[in-house]
């Protein structure tokens, strides 16, 4: 008997020419930044002072943000996987708002619960003389706030997916909660957190609009990467374009380091 031919499924003709539309719509603007690239003089860009104070204060308020981020957003996770509670969908989506929320909006509303006169803000002044409005832990925040739901996000998918017999086999045996947690529950999504972190992290290096409306956009305190592009174009093309290369070399390793949890193919 004659095997039957496995079905072709590649989409039609017309809709391929559009894929291959689509893909040169996103990869030409790549092109184009490398084509246009200082490279003879990329080094000298990036190694002026104002820029190496910049990419220092990025890398120490992303790595900050990122830590917060890993602190909330993991028990923010847990709770929402595991526990039942009235308006759990509801903090679900306030967690994942900043994911579709304007980062100017953001920053607006950080202002008016963290700024000067906020409802949080003006007591932490008051009382123990803490401002973020305007500062470099002002920074921090702004990333923390948009770089929170990629975490929740990924850490509670995989707390869905994650097989709890384990956790209750540990609870049987007599296993107090934070032991659970400790031995079996960190180390099962052990991959989801590193990928969620990498995110975040990624996530808040490239914020630019929260950061520029809450901390405002001063060299050396609040200018970070996504905000000296900002001001290089205005002077220039050869720094802007020199930071920008260092953010999509970023964005590669990032993709890079995740192709395996952002694309799954079937064994």
């Amino acid at each position: 008997m004659r095997a039957v031919p496995r079905a072709d499924r590649r989409p039609p003709p017309s809709v391929l020419a559009l894929a291959v539309v689509c893909a040169l719509f996103l990869f030409l603007p790549l092109v184009g930044l490398l084509l246009r690239a200082p490279w003879a003089s990329l080094l000298s860009e990036l190694t002026r002072p104002a820029i190496q104070d910049t990419l220092w204060l990025s890398l120490r308020t992303s790595l900050a943000a990122t830590a917060l981020a890993v602190l909330f957003g993991l028990p923010l996770a847990l709770a929402l996987a595991r526990v039942e509670f009235p308006g759990r969908s509801f903090v679900r989506a306030l967690a994942l708002l900043p994911l579709v929320l304007p980062p100017v909006v953001g920053g607006v509303a950080l202002i008016l619960v963290l700024g000067r006169l906020g409802i949080v803000g003006s007591a932490l002044e008051s009382l123990f003389g803490v401002r973020l409005f305007g500062t470099t832990a002002g920074v921090v925040i702004a990333e923390t706030f948009v770089a929170l739901p990629f975490l929740v996000l990924t850490l509670e998918a995989a707390l869905r997916a994650m097989d709890t017999r384990y956790e209750e086999a540990a609870m049987t045996l007599g296993a107090r909660p934070w032991t659970v947690l400790r031995r079996v529950t960190l180390p099962a999504i052990l991959p989801a957190l590193g990928a969620g972190t990498v995110l975040a992290w990624a996530r808040a290096l490239g914020e630019f609009g929260a950061t520029i409306t809450f901390a405002g956009n001063l060299p050396g305190e609040t200018q970070t990467i996504p905000l000296a592009v900002f001001v290089e174009l205005q002077r220039g093309l050869d720094g802007a374009i020199a930071l920008s290369l260092v953010l999509v070399a970023v964005s590669l390793a990032v993709i890079v380091a995740m192709r395996d949890h952002l694309v799954s193919s079937p064994s």
